[in-house]
Order: structure tokens, then sequence, then C-alpha cells
């Protein structure tokens, strides 16, 4: 695989890609399909595996940004993984939400980081009602999270979605 990402990641981005390609297992591909599963391009890199490069990686938002440019399975899972809530827009939400074209990457990405910005309980009511399958799951996705990981909220927090 050719990067032509230039900038102060360029090492770790592609050590990062040699590591994907190192654990890649297309055999998993079919079984990947089953679960509905279906990305254009992957490693078929198993998430435990995922997880390991994230806590390596650590936080950091550039990186992440390249790593969702690459457009993989994995890459994708992992931008989600490394990059900063803090520093994540609502437009940079808006834009990964628009390019979830299954679950996977969706719930992913809802778990990992949307649900630890300070825009996601925002989202549910901006993406409930979208004509894209992927982003009105992700309004769901992000409730679920929530109602699951933010302890803090009180009930009526997540009453007020009944509606949907």
């Amino acid at each position: 695989m050719l990067i032509q990402i230039i900038g102060e990641n360029i090492v770790e981005l592609q050590e990062i890609v040699v590591r994907l390609e190192s654990l890649s297992t297309p055999e998993n591909i079919e079984g990947m399909a089953r679960f509905g599963i279906t990305p254009e391009e992957t490693y078929a890199v198993k998430l435990p595996e995922l997880r390991k490069i994230a806590k390596e990686a650590g936080k950091n938002h550039e990186l992440a940004l390249k790593l969702w440019e690459l457009n993989f399975r994995e890459t994708k899972i992992l931008a989600s993984m490394i990059d900063d809530p803090k520093m994540v827009s609502s437009t940079q939400m808006n834009e990964w939400a628009l390019e979830f074209d299954y679950w996977e990457i969706c719930d992913q990405c809802c778990m990992n980081l949307f649900r630890k910005t300070n825009f996601a309980y925002d989202k549910i009511f901006e993406w409930g009602d979208h004509e894209e399958e992927f982003v009105k799951r992700a309004a769901f996705s992000l409730l679920a999270v929530l109602a699951v990981h933010d302890k803090k909220q009180p009930d009526e927090q997540f009453e007020q979605y009944f509606p949907y």
C-alpha cells in the first residue's frame, strides 16, 4: 500500500499499516459478512488486536484523522479508538457519520469516541430523523451507549428521547 500522507505522524501511520497487514486474516472476511460486516476495504483484523494497537498508539487526533482517510475497516475503528474527544468537532462527527456504510463502524465510533464528546446528546436529536440509514442508527447507538456509560445522568435525561 502506498501512503501519500505527509506530516509528523507518517512514521506512526506507516507502522500501523504494516502491523495491520501482518495481522491480516483474509479468510475471516466471509465470517464477517455473515454478521453484516461488509466493508469495501478490510484487513480482517480482530477487535482485540485493534485495541492493542490503539493502546500503544495513545490518544492522537491528527493520527486519527489520517487513519480515517485511509478508509479501511480497521483504520476507521482505530481512528475512533485513538481520537481525542476534546478535539473532535461537531462537523467532524457529521462528516464521519455520513460515511458510515454498515453497522460496525457506526457502533464502534459511537462507543469509542462520539459518546465522549461534548456533542453526544445533541447529535441524538440531530441525527434521529436523518434520512441516511446509518446516520439515524448512530443516534440510537449513541443513546444506547450513553444510557449504559453515563451513570451520572438522571433518567429524565433519557426520557426526552422516548418519542424517537
